[in-house]
């Protein structure tokens, strides 16, 4: 193995918990901020809005883990969230932290 190669796997595993220890900057990388914003409507909810629909739904999380994944629509109006491409653990990740918007 060179070490150009090395060195490029090294900075990938060293990226990689970064993005899973900042649920924004995994939510930029997953463009999901081109249509949420945390405080106010862009193209869908601001995510203080989703976490106040449902507060206290005990299966929030899993629900809406479902719902990035697969997409959704007719929730929040017309537009349709298309399927993101994010595994299981960025789609929980990335939930829950929505869910702590206040």
């Amino acid at each position: 193995m060179n070490s150009r190669y090395l060195a490029l796997l090294l900075l990938a595993g060293l990226a990689a918990p970064a993005l899973a220890a900042d649920p924004e900057a995994l939510a930029q990388s997953k463009n999901c901020l081109a249509c949420h914003a945390v405080d106010h409507k862009v193209v869908g909810p601001a995510y203080k809005d989703v976490a106040a629909k449902y507060k206290g739904r005990k299966d929030a999380v899993a629900y809406l883990v479902g719902r990035v994944r697969n997409g959704s629509s007719g929730d929040w109006g017309p537009v349709p969230m298309p399927a993101n491409a994010v595994t299981d653990d960025e789609a929980k990740q990335l939930v829950t932290w929505v869910l702590s918007r206040k």
